[in-house]
C-alpha cells in the first residue's frame, strides 16, 4: 500500500515528518474555514460594502464642492445635486437591503 507522497502506509514512515505534515493540514484547514466563515458573513460584508460606498460618496462630495467653490456657483449646481441624489439613492438601497436579511 502506497501514500500518495511515495511512502509506505504499513506505519514505517518518518513519525516527525508525519506529525509535522498533520500540523500542517490542520492550520491550512483552519485557514479554509475562518476564509468560508468570512464569505458567509452577509452582515460583515454589507457593512463593508456601504462604508466603501460612504466614503466613496464622501470623495465625490468633497471633489465636487472644491469644484463648486473654483467655478461658479450656479455652474456647479447640478453636480452637487447629483452627488446628493446619488447619495440618497444608494444609502436608500443600502438600507433596504439590510432590512431583507
Amino acid at each position: 500500500m502506497t501514500t500518495h507522497n511515495g511512502r509506505s502506509g504499513n506505519g514505517s514512515g518518518d513519525l516527525d515528518l508525519l506529525r509535522a505534515e498533520i500540523r500542517q493540514t490542520r492550520a491550512e484547514l483552519g485557514q479554509t474555514v475562518q476564509a468560508l466563515a468570512a464569505k458567509t458573513d452577509v452582515k460583515s460584508r454589507v457593512r463593508l460594502s456601504a462604508a466603501r460606498t460612504r466614503q466613496r460618496l464622501r470623495e465625490q462630495a468633497v471633489q465636487a464642492v472644491t469644484e463648486a467653490r473654483r467655478t461658479d456657483f450656479r455652474s456647479a449646481m447640478p453636480a452637487i445635486l447629483l452627488v446628493a441624489a446619488a447619495t440618497t439613492a444608494v444609502v436608500a438601497w443600502l438600507m433596504t437591503q439590510g432590512r431583507r436579511r
